[in-house]
C-alpha cells in the first residue's frame, strides 16, 4: 500500500494501454496483431497501478472529484478506441485522461511508446508516474524503465510495497528478487512500476461507471519513430497431441521414463 502524509496537492500519472483480450486468438496482418477482429479491454496489470494511485489520493483526502486537492490522470496511446479501455480507468475514480492517436504510431515498438509517453508526462509536471509492469499483449517489461530515461526521473520498477513521504517528496519500494528482498528510495519526480500482488483492483461501482461518462478525455496527436522494424510474424504452431498411458501396473514408471528421455528429472 501507499502511504502519503496529507500535504499539498499531489498530481499523479498512470499509464494505461488497450490490449486485445487475453483469451482472444491472435492474428497477424501485415506483422502486427490484428487488434480490429479481437475485443479489446484495459491490460489488466494496468488495474494495479490505478488502483494504487487512487489508494494514495483516499488516505489524503481523496481526488477532486471526491472533494479533495488530488489529481489522477490516465495517460495512453492507441487508436481512438482506447478510449473505451480508458473509460474503465475512470469508472474505478480516476481523475481524468489523455490518449495520444495518430496513424503513424500504429504497430509503434517500445521506443517511439516510451517516446511519445514521455513527452506527454514532461509536459504535464506530474510528481510521480506509476505503472503497471508490464501489458499482457507485449509482455517485455521494459517501457517504465524507458520512460524514466527518457525524462531523467528516479526509476523505481517491481515494487510490491510503496510508501511516500509527501513533506520529503520522497519515495520508497520494496522490490523481491530470486536473492530476497531490495529496499530502494528515491526522491520526486520518479516513475513506478508496481506487480499485481501489490493490491486488489475495485471494481467499478455504478455511481463510477456514469460518472465517468462526463470526464474529461484529452485527445492528442504526435510522431514518434521506432527503431525496430518487424520482418516477419507467424502465429503460433498448434500444440501437439498428448501422449495417452495406459494404466496396466506400469503406468508410473512410463511417466518416469517420459520426463528422463525429456531431460525434465
Amino acid at each position: 500500500m501507499l502511504l502519503m502524509s496529507n500535504i499539498g496537492h499531489v498530481k499523479i500519472a498512470v499509464t494505461v494501454k488497450q490490449v486485445p483480450d487475453s483469451w482472444a486468438e491472435k492474428k497477424f496482418i501485415d506483422g502486427r496483431v490484428d487488434r480490429e477482429s479481437v475485443d479489446a479491454v484495459l491490460n489488466d496489470l494496468d488495474e494495479y497501478a490505478i488502483e494504487e494511485a487512487l489508494r494514495i489520493c483516499e488516505a489524503n483526502g481523496g481526488t477532486v472529484d471526491d472533494g479533495g486537492e488530488h489529481t489522477i490522470t490516465l495517460i495512453s496511446m492507441g487508436p481512438t478506441r482506447a478510449q473505451e479501455a480508458v473509460r474503465k480507468g475512470l469508472s474505478m475514480g480516476a481523475t481524468n485522461a489523455i490518449v495520444v492517436s495518430d496513424p503513424s504510431l500504429a504497430g509503434a515498438d517500445a521506443m517511439a511508446t516510451s517516446e511519445v509517453l514521455a513527452k506527454v508526462i514532461a509536459d504535464g509536471g506530474y510528481d510521480f508516474v506509476i505503472s503497471g509492469v508490464e501489458s499482457t499483449d507485449a509482455r517485455m517489461s521494459v517501457i517504465p524503465a524507458m520512460v524514466s530515461a527518457r525524462l531523467g526521473h528516479a526509476q523505481l520498477t517491481f515494487a510490491n510495497k510503496v510508501e511516500v513521504d509527501v513533506s520529503a517528496k520522497k519515495i520508497s519500494i520494496n522490490r523481491i528478487t530470486d536473492s530476497g528482498q531490495v529496499e530502494m528510495e528515491a526522491s520526486f519526480p520518479a516513475v513506478i512500476s508496481v506487480v499485481e500482488k501489490i493490491n486488489e483492483p475495485r471494481y467499478p461501482a455504478f455511481k463510477g461507471i456514469m460518472a465517468a461518462k462526463k470526464k474529461e478525455i484529452a485527445s492528442l496527436s504526435m510522431n514518434a519513430t521506432s527503431g525496430t522494424q518487424v520482418i516477419e510474424a507467424n502465429a503460433k504452431p498448434p500444440r501437439a497431441a498428448g501422449i495417452k498411458i495406459d494404466d496396466d501396473g506400469s503406468a508410473a514408471q512410463k511417466l518416469v521414463n517420459f520426463l528422463a528421455e525429456r531431460k525434465l528429472i
